[in-house]
């Protein structure tokens, strides 16, 4: 396992209904990420065509096919691990808000649908949850991805990261108002299992919500290490996983669990 990683935070303004132009900022960002020597680049979540849920038979990538392809021609070209963020993908007859992770061999080595649907934004009404976890490897570091809504869901994020995930990704589209929430939900998940958190919004906004980034790289203390602020663009962290052994030695929370009690 790598000692230390480089993360590449990718928040930009994802173009509403517009999948071809959000597949350009994608490599883009993907290119500068790589010439900046990142070892991980992760986007937000819904990249592809953003919150256009009424427009998902038109735009939802079918089967993931293409958001596939361009993520193995951009791992293997800037030879780079990605979180994919998560895009609308259409299949057997039904859509979801699907998470891809790849290696810089452009392998999929991940892969998770949303699973807890956000009635606030009417994803009940277009969306069909996951219910699968997504427990990886990326850069050698054992890791977990989750998306969005996700984070109010404490015993969900435990249940995955219980396995030894060192890392902890969140793509989101988090809106401008519930920002203070997300930074302090952001710190207990990181806190609370004794993992990096890497969490990336997007900024912009759609017909329904303003979005102002606030993407964070957060250590397993509940520090930030970095925060994107409101810019479009990349913001960079790096992890130092030696902290984790420091910080799990001191107060082994994960030996100290009873479970016999939360029955």
């Amino acid at each position: 396992m790598q000692m230390k990683i480089k993360v590449a935070l990718a928040q930009f303004n994802i173009q509403f209904a517009d999948p071809d132009k959000n597949q350009q900022r994608v490599a883009e960002l993907t290119s500068i990420a790589a010439k900046a020597g990142a070892d991980v680049i992760v986007f937000p979540e819904m990249w592809n065509i953003g919150y256009a849920l009424n427009q998902l038979d038109r735009l939802a990538d079918d089967g993931g096919r293409t958001t596939t392809k361009l993520f193995y021609r951009l791992a293997r070209q800037y030879q780079i691990s990605i979180v994919g963020g998560s895009v609308a993908v259409k299949e057997g007859g039904h859509f979801y808000n699907r998470t891809l992770i790849v290696d810089p061999l452009g392998q999929v080595v991940g892969k998770y649908d949303k699973g807890h649907l956000f009635r606030l934004m009417n994803e009940h009404r277009y969306l069909t949850a996951g219910n699968q976890e997504n427990y990886f490897r990326l850069a050698g570091v054992p890791s977990a991805s989750f998306i969005c809504y996700d984070l109010r869901f404490p015993e969900w994020i435990r249940t995955v990261a219980r396995h030894g995930s060192a890392v902890l990704y969140f793509p989101a589209e988090w809106p401008a108002v519930r920002i203070p929430q997300w930074t302090t939900m952001l710190k207990a998940r990181a806190i609370e299992n004794q993992a990096f958190v890497v969490a990336v919004n997007r900024v912009g906004d759609d017909p329904d919500n303003h979005y102002n980034g606030h993407s964070l790289a957060i250590d397993p203390l509940g520090n930030v290490i970095a925060d994107a602020g409101e810019n479009d663009g990349i913001t960079y962290a790096e992890l130092d996983l030696t902290q984790l052994a420091t910080v799990r030695g001191a107060i082994p929370v994960f030996v100290d669990r009873r479970p016999d009690l939360y029955k």
